[in-house]
């Protein structure tokens, strides 16, 4: 599998947080939007409170990884923000791929 394809302006991340679409829990929200594109983009945010950079590029990182190896299970055509919440910090792999799935069934 190939990698994801990135959202990178701010300007595509605002209009993504302003349209309000999102599902949450305790561990992270995910905000997604149409983009009438035949593929799905990926956003990644992870705040300065939730730790060092260190903490916050280890939850990038597994963001990415979990997204990469599970993108046949979100829809198509659609850009996704993975925003990080405190409970976040010291979930493996594991967990933080259980939370996202449960999220994607509710969206």
């Amino acid at each position: 599998m190939g990698s994801l394809t990135k959202i990178k302006k701010n300007n595509d991340f605002r209009k993504i947080y302003n349209k309000r679409m999102s599902v949450a829990d305790r561990n992270m929200v995910l905000y997604y939007l149409p983009n009438n594109l035949s593929v799905s983009r990926f956003g990644f945010t992870v705040s300065k409170k939730i730790g060092n950079a260190v903490i916050r590029n280890r939850i990038k990182r597994l963001f990415k990884e979990v997204c990469r190896l599970n993108r046949d299970k979100f829809p198509e055509g659609y850009d996704y923000i993975l925003l990080a919440r405190r409970n976040i910090v010291g979930l493996n792999y594991g967990q933080v791929e259980e939370t996202l799935l449960k999220l994607l069934q509710r969206l």
